[in-house]
């Protein structure tokens, strides 16, 4: 970089006087005397000035170059001390033009496969590998996890000390700090928590909990009073990851918070903590409501909801309109152990669900069954998830499962869930079972991904358009597993050319294929 010397002003060598007659014309303004220094008057005497205008730029030219020569180098700049090195494995090469691609959003083939949905995805696998990104590559991918909040994490895991040292430069990448300060100890963490926006405070209070439970239950005791009750709540929440029995004095001392959705998230964490105080009262209570009589169990709810009840996050008015007992009864049960039904009648969830359940006059069945099924997910009991779900109901008895089937179904092993997934949509085809798929973890196991397609096949059969069942085609693409893809490019052969279900069928087998290779890459 060069700059003028202060000999070289526009007043040293007439600039300004020229380019004011450039500016009106030789006409109106006559070409200024010459002016500078001895070897630029002899240069600008000799200029022929038979045209004025030619003249002009002949002594706009000599100034020119005159001031270009003139001109003096700034000092060089300080370099940065180098980015600190990534002892991380190198990227396998197909892998970093893979991630180019998905970055850039533009395959080569024909079948555009969905590049927006299959960049996590990608992430996920590298991180999991221990990858580092390719240095070029990083600029581009902190912009996309600027604009795409779910990317950050990964990416800068991913971008390791390269990323926050471009971040330091960049302001546009500020959220790396926030995001590094998350998994990197440092003293970055404690100033998040004070200084830090609400969701930086929420992600950083997260990730400390997974990492160090207690040490994160020490630092929001230590702001607990002066945070607003709606962060209350949240920073609450947190709490669920490594909930252990050191908890139980702060979640109690909760209950009298003055925030009623404060005391019902701490009710709602304390009744999941076996032998926690608040779940021996509810399980006392819940005694008092069910008994077993005989081969029946009999049901009396509560009359009132009394101030310790109250004080353990059930609320006195029912928010859903339900009757006031049965509300009540419902949150007793829902936040009883469930280990005391088997403990106090020696039978297992199946044989208790049954029983009849009511004292002939009343039927308190379906209650009861809502209880437990909350209880179940609340507490993640695969046991009582499963025998409340049942077998797949059968086409024209579709029954009733109690709670929420996705939500129950969400409680047992990823291979058990994709079983039943897999019946459901068999027996019932894809019509509602979108959420159901959603519980299933990814990518769908070999017998889920065979039952979807064969859906698939009959739903195209049919005659139903493809956009029926878009929330499931959305969720395939992202989920079915990459080795179904001749089974759906055997489909998009047999669709009638240019038809939905063929772009449709020939899109999905793309995408299936780019994720094959895709995740083929990263292991090579």
């Amino acid at each position: 970089m060069t700059t003028p010397t202060a000999t070289l002003g526009p007043a040293a060598d007439g600039w300004a006087e020229l380019e004011t007659a450039a500016l009106l014309g030789t006409d109106r303004r006559p070409l200024p005397d010459p002016a500078g220094p001895p070897a630029l008057l002899a240069a600008a005497g000799a200029v022929d000035r038979t045209d004025p205008a030619v003249a002009l730029l002949d002594l706009a030219a000599l100034a020119a170059v005159r001031r270009r020569a003139g001109g003096q180098a700034l000092p060089a700049p300080e370099l940065p001390a180098a980015a600190p090195p990534d002892d991380r494995r190198e990227l396998p090469r197909a892998a970093a033009h893979r991630l180019a691609v998905l970055v850039g959003g533009r395959t080569a083939g024909a079948a555009p496969a969905n590049l927006a949905e299959l960049l996590p995805q990608w992430l996920g696998a590298a991180l999991e590998r221990g990858y580092r990104l390719p240095p070029a590559l990083v600029p581009a991918l902190l912009d996309a996890a600027r604009a795409r909040s779910e990317l950050r994490g990964d990416v800068v895991a991913l971008a390791g000390p390269l990323g926050r040292w471009l971040a330091e430069r960049n302001p546009d990448w500020r959220f790396v700090h926030r995001t590094a300060a998350e998994s990197v100890p440092g003293p970055a963490g404690p100033q998040i928590w004070q200084e830090g926006l609400f969701a930086e405070r929420v992600t950083y209070l997260a990730r400390l909990r997974r990492e160090r439970p207690e040490e994160a239950l020490q630092l929001l005791g230590s702001t607990w009073a002066t945070e607003r009750a709606e962060d209350r709540v949240l920073f609450l929440d947190a709490l669920q990851d490594g909930l252990g029995a050191a908890d139980e004095p702060f979640l109690e001392a909760a209950l009298t918070d003055r925030s009623k959705n404060v005391r019902a998230t701490a009710a709602e964490l304390l009744s999941t903590l076996p032998g926690s105080a608040l779940a021996t009262r509810m399980a006392e209570r819940a005694r008092t409501a069910v008994r077993l009589e005989g081969r029946r169990l009999t049901v009396s709810p509560p009359v009132e909801c009394d101030a310790g009840m109250q004080r353990d996050g059930i609320p006195p008015k029912s928010p859903t309109g339900r009757g006031e007992r049965a509300w009540w009864f419902g949150e007793i049960v829902a936040a009883a152990p469930l280990s005391l039904w088997p403990a106090d009648t020696g039978l297992g969830p199946e044989q208790l669900l049954r029983l009849p359940v009511g004292d002939g006059e009343s039927d308190w069945t379906d209650d009861l069954r809502e209880a437990w099924a909350r209880a179940a997910v609340r507490q993640q009991d695969a046991d009582w998830a499963r025998a409340l779900l049942g077998p797949v109901p059968r086409p024209g008895h579709p029954g009733r499962t109690a709670g929420s089937p996705a939500r129950l179904l969400s409680v047992l092993p990823v291979a058990e869930r994709a079983a039943w997934a897999a019946a459901f949509v068999r027996a019932h085809g894809l019509g509602d079972a979108f959420q159901l798929l959603g519980a299933c973890g990814t990518p769908w196991t070999p017998p889920l991904s065979t039952a979807v397609v064969a859906a698939l096949e009959r739903a195209a059969g049919s005659g139903a358009y493809p956009w029926s069942h878009s929330g499931v085609l959305g969720m395939t693409e992202r989920a079915l597993a990459p080795e179904a893809a001749p089974a759906v490019e055997a489909l998009a052969a047999d669709a009638a050319p240019d038809t939905a279900w063929a772009e449709t069928f020939t899109r999905l087998a793309g995408t299936l294929r780019f994720r094959a290779a895709m995740l083929a890459e990263l292991d090579g």
